[in-house]
């Protein structure tokens, strides 16, 4: 691998990369749960815990592990405003926390290898035309091909602030430890709502939180 992994089970996430390292960190041996990933011991315990995953799917117990991902992800140190992020966004302009002030503001990290990603970016689309001004929607891609990226954004809404994020912007965030990851943030900057992967109800849960703030 020339990078570290996101997988998959079925349509569930099950591990990111900084389960194999940090996210920015490749040059280092991380402490995710199977890093070092040059270990054998690493490596078979990957192995058993995958084919754990794939028994339960099996069985139609798959509930469980989305339930295993949303726990390991509700682990990570939370984050309580809108982090003072400063980036350049795909057209080559700045992108900054500052520029969304005033606003309910919706963050979400994706990757161009994240399948449940590409059909979650379109509905961002379609949340940006419901609410107008009184949304912003930042997309900020991670570790992946920036001409992949681009194609990505070129094929969907112009209207979202489409940007590649870089270590200390993940880091900020909370680190990023699944894709995709969406934040909520209110207009005075103050977080309102995280929500991992793509469960059947993430649209539900979202527009509801976004009712209530651009009231």
């Amino acid at each position: 691998m020339k990078g570290y992994p996101a997988v998959f089970v079925d349509d569930v996430l099950v591990a990111v990369p900084r389960d194999f390292g940090y996210f920015g960190e490749k040059d280092k041996e991380g402490t995710g749960r199977y890093a070092p990933w040059r270990n054998a011991e690493n490596q078979a315990k990957f192995k058993a815990d995958l084919t754990r995953m794939i028994d339960l799917v099996l069985v139609g117990r798959k509930g469980e592990l989305s339930r295993e991902r949303v726990q390991s992800a509700a682990n990570v140190q939370g984050i309580t405003e809108l982090p003072k992020f400063k980036l350049t966004d795909l057209a080559g302009q700045p992108l900054t926390a500052e520029q969304l002030a005033g606003r309910v503001v919706l963050v979400e990290f994706w990757a161009t290898w994240c399948p449940p990603c590409r059909s979650t970016l379109k509905w961002l689309g379609d949340l940006k035309q419901k609410y107008g001004d009184n949304l912003a929607v930042v997309a900020l891609a991670v570790e992946s091909p920036e001409a992949e990226i681009r194609s990505t954004a070129g094929a969907l809404s112009s209207d979202l602030h489409w940007a590649i994020t870089d270590p200390a912007t993940a880091q900020a965030f909370g680190d990023i430890t699944s894709v995709p990851t969406m934040f909520l943030f209110d207009r005075s900057g103050k977080i309102a709502s995280t929500l991992y992967g793509a469960p059947p109800d993430l649209h539900e849960q979202a527009e509801k939180t976004l009712d209530s703030l651009v009231k």
